[in-house]
């Protein structure tokens, strides 16, 4: 048979249960499978739900003195920072801490203008609040970031004053918690974040510590490096040759044979170098002064000479003497300035530099003697170690003068140098108990669908499907009327209908729990009594009778006429 036929055949046979009893049905698998579902979901539901999450350890406090007061269950998180409650209560607790004002963190941007009146509230209230609102938001900005879990900002913002020449700058304190507890990587751009927040704020402003109390910046800490700092970039430039030296010898050696540890000392120090030098070979006049003069003097002397001839008149002195003098003077000045070529050089070094290293590099012994074979005598594999020696040392950049330091060692490994083993697979009884709840809960919804089908669908099914059952035995009967083969029956005293010795056993049956007909018609009148007979099973057999009577009187006295013949000829 086809599948299409047997779609057909079921399809007629549920056509011919009717259609009260396919509504039955439907409606029995409707609660039955609303049953199973309610079941499930209120046994696999999670026992807790989370409440609030990202609080400060203060809102955690709080929250957890309201709920129990109000004797809700409640459980904090491993890492304290959310609270869940029991399922069901969510709705609850947040409206009864909503109540409380709790939690605070939640509140503390700009969102704390919105409970603030403009009546009453003095320039200073409002300078305040901005502040708050401000710190607040650049508290949220500095959580969300990658391995930030809280933080705090204090700001501080100078009053102008009016007769002052130098106005006081802002200045800010960050107070972060991060995981892992030393890390400093966002420190710098937590400062940076915060000044360009601020009007008028400079980077150097601004300090930023740890929750353990650590300095991580502070002012302008290109100089004054803090020790947490120090240790971070040694480690960091560790990690770098370390990473180095293992790229060089897997090659070579391969993963698990060698073991490397570097140890790296810097110097932070801020280096300011200035240099002037001058060259001789290279002049240049700068000025040139020429200054030229000549002086031309005579002197002659024409005064009489004092005598006694001086005093007779009329008498005049002779001089005989011609007295004079002549000078030439001649002044030549020539001044030329130079100006020296010079060079000045100004190195900063703001960095650091590495003062020394040292490495040391455990190589396993059995894998230098695969790699020399037969060979493999002390000689050839100090010859291997000194080899790897100066791959190390080219690797990590070793400088002798430095006072670097490189170590390599032949041992033998513990474990040959082979890799962990794997860890073995959980067995079917740890993997049974890690999903002991998992497996009750499915058990549990199984064993409530179970009885569900047990007590209420097979029940159900089976007083639904004796009725073709009766009714066939109907028919029987009815059929034994017209040809002869029907049961004999007797009535009783009472009205109520007996089956005979020789009725057919389904009708007995029938007969016996009162839910078939006692009397049956021809079957070319039977047919509407049936269905009349169907629609009232919950009828007494009394008023089945008597409908059957009022509907074919006749027919009625024929047939009980029949069975007590039969009954009496038995």
């Amino acid at each position: 048979m086809s599948g299409l036929q047997h779609a057909e055949r079921l399809w007629n046979n549920i056509l011919a249960l009717g259609g009260r009893r396919i509504a039955a049905l439907s409606l029995i698998g409707v609660v039955v499978f609303l049953a199973v579902g309610l079941g499930a979901y209120y046994l696999s539901r999670p026992a807790q739900e989370t409440l609030y999450t990202g609080l400060s350890r203060e809102d955690v406090g709080r929250i957890g003195s309201v709920l129990k007061d109000a004797n809700i269950p409640f459980d904090v998180s491993a890492d304290g920072a959310a609270v869940l409650v029991a399922y069901g209560h969510t709705a609850q607790a947040r409206m009864l801490l909503a109540e409380k004002g709790l939690p605070q963190s939640a509140k503390s941007g700009y969102e704390l203008f919105n409970d603030l009146g403009s009546l009453g509230m003095t320039s200073f209230m409002q300078e305040v609040t901005r502040v708050r609102a401000l710190e607040g938001e650049i508290a949220r900005t500095i959580q969300g970031m990658k391995g930030v879990k809280a933080a705090r900002v204090h700001i501080v913002l100078p009053d102008r004053g009016s007769f002052r020449r130098e106005q006081q700058a802002p200045s800010a304190s960050v107070v972060v918690r991060t995981e892992p507890a030393n890390d400093v990587s966002g420190a710098q751009s937590i400062r940076h974040l915060v000044a360009s927040a601020v009007p008028g704020m400079k980077p150097d402003r601004v300090t930023v510590i740890g929750s353990d109390g650590a300095l991580l910046l502070s002012g302008d800490d290109t100089a004054v490096a803090p020790t947490g700092k120090m240790a971070t970039l040694e480690k960091s430039v560790g990690q770098e040759l370390q990473d180095n030296i293992r790229r060089t010898l897997t090659p070579y050696l391969g993963v698990g044979n060698f073991e490397v540890s570097v140890a790296a000392r810097l110097n932070t120090d801020k280096t300011v170098q200035n240099e002037t030098i001058f060259n001789p070979d290279q002049r240049v006049e700068r000025s040139i002064r020429a200054v030229r003069e000549t002086e031309n003097s005579q002197n002659r002397k024409t005064d009489r000479p004092t005598t006694t001839q001086g005093a007779i008149p009329d008498q005049r002195p002779r001089s005989d003497g011609n007295d004079s003098a002549s000078n030439e003077t001649q002044k030549r000045e020539d001044l030329t300035n130079f100006e020296i070529s010079s060079k000045t050089i100004q190195t900063v070094s703001d960095g650091y530099a590495i003062r020394q290293i040292s490495v040391a590099v455990l190589v396993n012994r059995a894998r230098l003697a695969s790699l020399a074979g037969a060979d493999a005598n002390k000689a050839n594999i100090d010859a291997q170690v000194a080899e790897i020696e100066q791959l190390v040392g080219s690797a990590a950049g070793f400088i002798k003068e430095r006072g670097d330091n490189v170590k390599v060692a032949a041992v033998g490994f513990v474990n040959d140098g082979q890799p962990l083993e794997p860890v073995a697979p959980l067995s079917l009884t740890d993997v049974l108990m890690r999903q002991s709840a998992t497996l009750i809960n499915a058990g549990t919804i199984l064993l409530v669908a179970g009885l569900l089908i047990w007590f209420g669908l097979r029940p159900a099914m089976r007083a639904i499907l004796e009725i073709p059952a009766a009714e066939q035995a109907l028919a029987l009967a009815a059929a034994g009327a017209n040809g002869g083969d029907a049961a004999p029956m007797s009535a009783a005293a009472s009205g109520n209908l007996v089956a005979g010795p020789g009725a057919p056993p389904a009708l007995a049956a029938a007969v016996a729990s009162g839910t078939a007909p006692s009397l049956a018609a021809p079957v070319n009148g039977v047919a509407s009594m049936i269905e009349d007979l169907t629609e009232k099973l919950n009828r007494s057999p009394q008023k089945r009778l008597e409908q059957m009577i009022e509907t074919d009187e006749a027919q009625v006295a024929d047939i009980l006429k029949r069975w007590l013949l039969r009954g009496e000829a038995a």
